[in-house]
């Protein structure tokens, strides 16, 4: 995937997206590329007011109609996923894709002094929500003729950083999480894959390095074209990868 791939205006046509973590950062500008190409579009999140925000950047610009789902993954429970995966299938009657893209990071600190009831929310936001809400709507996505899970990455994930804690983590679980899955799924019409877009000027990313001015950091933006790719046909050959953003 380069940084040149072109998607057509009707790529995700006809498809109903969910995506996590949709009122800000990188789930806003997806939900918005999205629609804009196509998709009916789920928004997830926690905040009402920043959902709705959303949504009506979708419709003055002229995309399908957009769904709001206000949920608060803290504290939900398997039931909610149930009830929300039976809430898109009767509206709906069909689920082309899922990007997991709601994470929590709340502060970066030593394993030492790292508040246990903080480390549990952030391993339900970050690694439990992702596995209820697939495994509660993977029976809609293997009724899709061509569906597609992406998972939002973190280099993190990958190479173990001191202070990173829960969020650093749960990262190196959800790519283990997106690589089991896409292997038991190599032979049906879902594919599954990781994407991590490198530095991204997003509210989580303020957290981490409060200091960093944000003309040093690429807007959400930039990366929509590989989320497009991930979501749309094109990447129907690829399952179980690590897609960068290639600059």
């Amino acid at each position: 995937m380069h940084a040149d791939y072109t998607p057509t205006d009707d790529v995700l046509d006809d498809r109903v997206i969910l995506v996590t973590g949709a009122g800000a950062g990188i789930g806003r500008i997806a939900a918005k590329a999205f629609a804009e190409h196509g998709a009916t579009v789920v928004l997830l999140g926690k905040t009402v007011a920043k959902l709705e925000a959303v949504y009506d950047e979708i419709e003055a610009a002229g995309g399908p109609e957009p769904a709001i789902y206000p949920m608060h993954f803290e504290g939900a429970t398997p039931h909610d996923y149930e009830e929300l995966a039976h809430i898109i299938d009767v509206n709906f009657g069909q689920l082309d894709g899922i990007l997991h893209n709601a994470a929590n990071m709340p502060y970066l600190s030593r394993i030492k002094d790292y508040d246990a009831e903080d480390w549990m929310k952030v391993m339900q936001v970050n690694v439990n929500a992702p596995f209820l809400l697939t495994q509660a709507c993977m029976p809609l996505l293997e009724r899709s003729a061509d569906a597609s899970i992406v998972f939002t990455g973190d280099a993190v994930g990958r190479a173990g950083k001191a202070f990173w804690g829960a969020y650093g983590i749960s990262k190196h679980a959800i790519e283990a999480f997106a690589q089991i899955l896409a292997a038991e799924l190599q032979n049906t019409r879902i594919r599954v894959n990781c994407i991590d877009p490198g530095p991204t000027l997003t509210g989580l990313r303020k957290r981490a390095f409060p200091g960093e001015t944000n003309a040093d950091v690429k807007p959400p933006e930039t990366v929509m074209p590989l989320y497009l790719w991930a979501m749309g046909p094109d990447s129907r050959a690829t399952s179980g990868a690590l897609l960068t953003w290639d600059d």
